[in-house]
């Protein structure tokens, strides 16, 4: 069964997962347009971590930083690769969803890799099939020829 809940960024359990985030992001992303958090920036205040977990093993990751305009952040959301292809990164984005969604948040944005990166084609086929929409620079960026932005807007209570 798999469960998310609330987690430490810097537990051991969460450590091969946050580094495995952070190889993917290092490899593919030029480093001057790379915003993927380490454990530390995960921990800041005004964010939320949460583990994805099967059977108590820890799968993947995802976070939500809130932002002045009323609107979330989702953050380093990661899937182990043994366990890709089993839809667990669209449970991750969901769940951060409705979470916002119920908390009153107006919409959830994102900054992913542009369509000239290949490593982020699943990522953004993914949010596209989630409803993302591509907008402008989110609150905290600028324009970045090598950054996505998108947008998903939420219905109070959702």
């Amino acid at each position: 069964m798999i469960e998310i809940r609330p987690a430490d960024p810097g537990a051991d359990e969460m450590r091969p997962i946050i580094e495995a985030h952070l190889a993917h992001s290092w490899d593919a992303t030029p480093q001057t347009s790379n915003h993927t958090f380490d454990a530390v920036a995960l921990s800041a205040p005004g964010i939320r971590f949460f583990g994805l977990y099967e059977t108590g093993k820890a799968l993947g990751c995802g976070a939500l930083k809130s932002l002045p305009d009323g609107t979330a952040e989702v953050k380093s959301v990661h899937i182990i690769a043994d366990v890709r292809g089993r839809g667990l990164a669209r449970v991750m984005m969901k769940y951060l969803a409705d979470l916002a969604g119920s908390e009153g948040i107006s919409a959830l944005v994102l900054e992913t890799g542009a369509a000239h990166l290949p490593e982020y084609t699943a990522a953004r086929k993914l949010y596209e099939a989630l409803g993302y929409s591509y907008c402008g620079p989110i609150f905290g960026y600028k324009e970045d020829l090598n950054s996505a932005f998108m947008r998903l807007a939420l219905e109070p209570g959702s």
